[in-house]
């Protein structure tokens, strides 16, 4: 690849994390097309301003992810309602 290629990738690559840090999905790109790319996914990185006005990017280690994941629960009508009657039974 030519420098003037791998410039551009370089920054191509650069806007793409820029955008994913803000929690979006790029337009045109999917999760398989980014995990391809080996970038994060939107809510894998975090911006944190720094007191000169600068922005650093990181991304959350995977072991934060998964404890988020696994603190997770649905709130989906159903899952309610079971959770009310098994609770309810419990207290029979």
């Amino acid at each position: 690849m030519c420098w003037a290629c791998e410039q551009g990738d370089i920054e191509r690559r650069f806007e793409l994390v820029d955008i994913i840090s803000t929690g979006k999905m790029p337009d045109g790109y999917s999760a398989d097309d980014l995990r391809a790319m080996g970038l994060p996914l939107p809510g894998e990185l975090v911006r944190e301003p720094q007191p000169d006005g600068t922005v650093v990017i990181r991304q959350v280690a995977p072991s934060v992810l998964a404890a988020a994941a696994a603190a997770f629960t649905c709130d989906a009508p159903e899952t309610a309602q079971q959770n009310a009657q098994t609770s309810a039974s419990k207290n029979v």
